[in-house]
């Protein structure tokens, strides 16, 4: 059955016509009346709902059924990365929200190439945060991940709260980080912050300061993995 995120409030016996966009997308599939789809809107589970007409610029559908179920890992991952050059940060936030993560923070390091702020930034987060509802709709999830606006990562370091030991690590190539799981073993907490660099990593200056923070630096594997790779790899294995 197909499926698409409607950013509007659902509930059983509704009828509705669809947001503008999610009807483009039902009409580029050429349902008609009488067909069935699926509906979300980021606030969990999804809906099943009946196509009652197909106008020219509008579809309206009712709501017949609710599904409660959810699809979250066990675990809140909060990733903090070093944005990737290119196409490359669109590619991270797909595929890290198909392994289910709750949030994303895009930040701004000393060996950053992209760079972002203002329109710019807040028109970039909007295109990211269309990738993560896209993401949804294609993989299952019923809760749309937040994705912020870039920013410094000096910045996010100085305005964040004090948090319990072994909730905030980072990824790091230093001598002294320690294995991924030798930090918990098998068991991992409810939630975690995940802080990664972008290509050529975080300074040291970057570094002590997040090791100030509370972060604890691990790596994942022997083998250098690339900016976008390194933190979907810490989410497969929370899966």
């Amino acid at each position: 059955m197909p499926r698409f995120f409607a950013d509007c409030p659902l509930h059983l016996d509704q009828c509705l016509e669809l947001p503008s966009d999610t009807a483009r997308h039902v009409q580029v599939l050429r349902m008609q009346p009488g067909d069935e789809l699926t509906l979300f809107n980021g606030l969990g589970g999804s809906y099943t709902a009946q196509v009652l007409q197909m106008g020219r610029q509008s579809v309206e559908v009712r709501v017949t059924q609710h599904d409660a179920q959810e699809r979250e890992s066990n675990c809140q991952t909060h990733i903090v990365i070093g944005m990737p050059a290119n196409e490359r940060m669109d590619w991270l936030v797909e595929k890290a929200t198909e392994l289910g993560v709750a949030h994303i923070t895009p930040v701004m390091t000393q060996h950053t190439v992209l760079r972002l702020s203002g329109e710019r930034g807040l028109k970039r987060q909007q295109h990211w945060q269309g990738i993560a509802q896209a993401s949804c709709a294609q993989s299952g999830r019923n809760r749309i991940p937040l994705i912020d606006a870039p920013q410094p990562l000096s910045d996010w370091l100085k305005a964040l709260p004090d948090a319990p030991d072994n909730t905030r690590v980072l990824l790091s190539l230093h001598p002294s980080a320690r294995t991924w799981r030798g930090i918990w073993g098998q068991h991992t907490p409810d939630k975690l912050t995940l802080l990664s660099g972008p290509e050529g990593g975080l300074s040291p200056e970057e570094e002590a300061q997040a090791r100030d923070r509370g972060f604890q630096a691990v790596q994942v594997g022997a083998r250098v993995l690339r900016s976008e790779t390194a933190p979907l790899t810490v989410l497969a294995q929370l899966l």
